[in-house]
């Protein structure tokens, strides 16, 4: 396949009218003999898009360890945009976990379907002062034998996990497995000085900024301002206009810059549903609009795809390009992934949108 005339995303995150090569999954540095054209005149061509915290959509869950369910959420994403997500998990029993990471082994998508990069672990290891919607029956402390029992069932696929720095093991756990995967700090009521710590120990990652955490105060800047110092730190950013006002979207863009944000949808099953009753991580969710709720009023996960977040952020102000490496180039990096997806150059993933200049999705590849 030859794509002619588009606008293409380059690395150095300029756009530039240039023609792309693609054999098979992959982007090649010549053309193919007797292939497809796509004139892609007057269209912007980005990366796919690349979730890596979603748990789910259209009625089905990760955690519902349904291998067909997770067919259909990896339809569903590829529909909107994301060529390739990070199925998340909530904080369940490690028995529940067993089950859950092994579906991952057996997924093997096909073109409609977004490809599974891996396994975010979002729990439990995580604090009950800031659990959000996670079930606190299973909170445990960083344990590394836990996570390596559940790394093999799931085939080495655990790419992201979550953990409370503050909590009993944690700074052991990171220092243990930092070099084995990305550890985010998220649901947690750590101070400046223990998520400090834990980034200088090799954590490198933020679930969520600004949820689930303290709030980002000029006398206790806690996790916030300890991942704006701590630069090699990239940070989650949920952009459905229900978790963080669009000001602070834009003072975290200003802060933080376009290479250390993370644009995720965090969505659940109520996503791509009529309003209604739902769950995540075996907790009743209500479902109005655009918010989705517990019982009590917490927000759990958001009902917003990743391609609408990353229109949101633009109609926000944030420039194009900075929205595509927010959405595509900087999650594919933040989980080890950098050279195969979020990027258009030989050997990586044609993972591919093209849309016209109102960024109305115009061909998925």
């Amino acid at each position: 396949m030859i794509i002619k005339n588009g606008l293409v995303y380059n690395e150095n995150g300029d756009f530039e009218k240039r023609d792309i090569y693609v054999e098979g999954e992959f982007i090649t540095d010549k053309a193919p003999e007797d292939c497809e054209v796509i004139d892609a005149d007057g269209l912007y061509v980005i990366p796919g898009l690349v979730d890596v915290h979603t748990h789910g959509a259209v009625g089905h869950d990760f955690c519902d360890a349904d291998l067909d369910g997770l067919y259909k959420i990896a339809e569903f994403e590829k529909s909107k945009g994301v060529t390739a997500f990070c199925p998340t998990s909530m904080t369940l029993s490690e028995e529940r976990l067993t089950g859950i990471f092994a579906t991952i082994k057996d997924f093997t998508p096909e073109k409609k379907h977004a490809r599974a990069l891996g396994i975010n672990m979002e729990g439990p290891f995580i604090s009950p002062k800031k659990m959000g919607a996670q079930n606190p029956k299973y909170i445990m402390n960083s344990d590394v034998e836990v996570f390596r029992r559940l790394n093999e069932v799931s085939g080495g696929n655990i790419r992201l996990v979550t953990l409370a720095p503050e909590t009993e093991g944690a700074n052991l756990f990171i220092k243990e497995l930092a070099n084995e995967v990305s550890i985010s700090v998220g649901h947690s009521d750590a101070n400046y000085e223990q998520a400090d710590a834990a980034f200088k120990n090799g954590a490198n990652h933020v679930t969520h900024l600004f949820n689930a955490m303290p709030a980002f105060n000029h006398r206790e800047p806690g996790i916030v301002g300890a991942a704006f110092e701590n630069t090699g730190v990239m940070a989650e950013l949920i952009c459905d206009k229900v978790h963080i006002h669009p000001c602070m979207i834009r003072s975290t863009f200003r802060l933080f810059g376009e290479d250390r944000i993370i644009l995720i949808s965090d969505s659940m099953e109520a996503t791509g549903m009529e309003d209604g009753t739902y769950s995540l991580g075996g907790q009743k969710v209500n479902k109005t609009g655009n918010k989705a709720t517990l019982e009590n009023g917490t927000i759990a996960g958001s009902c917003t795809d990743l391609f609408t977040c990353f229109k949101n952020v633009v109609e926000l102000g944030i420039p194009l390009k900075s929205a595509v490496k927010m959405a595509s180039t900087n999650p594919a990096k933040s989980i080890g992934l950098g050279d195969k997806a979020g990027v258009i150059k030989p050997g990586a993933y044609a993972d591919l949108l093209l849309l016209d200049k109102e960024l109305n999705i115009v061909k998925i590849l």
